[in-house]
């Protein structure tokens, strides 16, 4: 492999690695019930991809107006989280195997989500990936969720690679709007309940990861860099 065509793969976690939707949602109503406030799914969709802080100061402003209740509410939702996934681990087709062959090329990996450490860490090890990744970046390393770039641009930092040289894969438009602000190319997985319209501004749209690899997402980094 030529190093000249190596690049820095960048991985959400939810929606890309795991199909962790439905985990989701469903511990979003457990805090949901808590509180006494419920939760919709358009406010679940329209929030997924943002830190749980941020959720929960937009959607409970009276149940959590201090750091402190933020931090309960917080903990609750995440504990209810990992406790559904690991009833049901879903990961997503073709994870493992991707990642495998893109580190075999060369390429620098990382996993870049707003997910707290705990469940970033419970999926990586679970898919036993955390020795093919060169930078793991979760929700407590940035201080502004996606769409800010923050997550993504971090990730590059530590993988040493110019946005440029960069490729995120994402399952959604605030994700998508977060590596385009990076100014990285971008692919997107176009999982459940998202219609590929919602997905247009990707450079590239894939029904799994199984339809991904080097030679694809280096053809997408160069369409991308004209």
């Amino acid at each position: 492999m030529n190093p000249a065509d190596t690049f820095a793969a960048i991985f959400d976690m939810d929606g890309v690695l795991i199909d962790s939707y439905q985990a989701h949602f469903q511990s979003w109503l457990a805090v949901a019930n808590d509180t006494g406030r419920p939760m919709t799914r358009d406010e679940f969709d329209r929030t997924f991809g943002h830190t749980s802080r941020e959720v929960i100061a937009s959607l409970w402003p009276d149940k959590a107006s201090t750091p402190e209740q933020i931090a309960v509410l917080d903990r609750k939702k995440e504990e209810a989280f990992r406790h559904i996934l690991s009833q049901n681990f879903p990961e997503m087709p073709g994870a493992c195997d991707l990642l495998q062959a893109l580190a075999a090329a060369g390429d620098s990996l990382a996993v870049g989500s707003s997910g707290p450490p705990g469940n970033v860490a419970m999926v990586v090890d679970r898919l036993g990936i955390r020795p093919l990744l060169g930078a793991v970046v979760t929700g407590a390393d940035v201080k502004r969720g996606k769409p800010d770039p923050q997550v993504f641009q971090i990730a590059a930092e530590r993988l040493h690679h110019p946005p440029s040289r960069c490729v995120v894969i994402e399952d959604a438009p605030d994700g998508i709007r977060a590596a385009l602000a990076a100014g990285m190319a971008v692919v997107a997985i176009a999982s459940a309940p998202r219609s590929r319209d919602l997905l247009s501004a990707a450079d590239l749209i894939v029904d799994s990861l199984t339809e991904l690899s080097h030679d694809r997402l280096h053809q997408v980094i160069q369409r991308r860099n004209g």
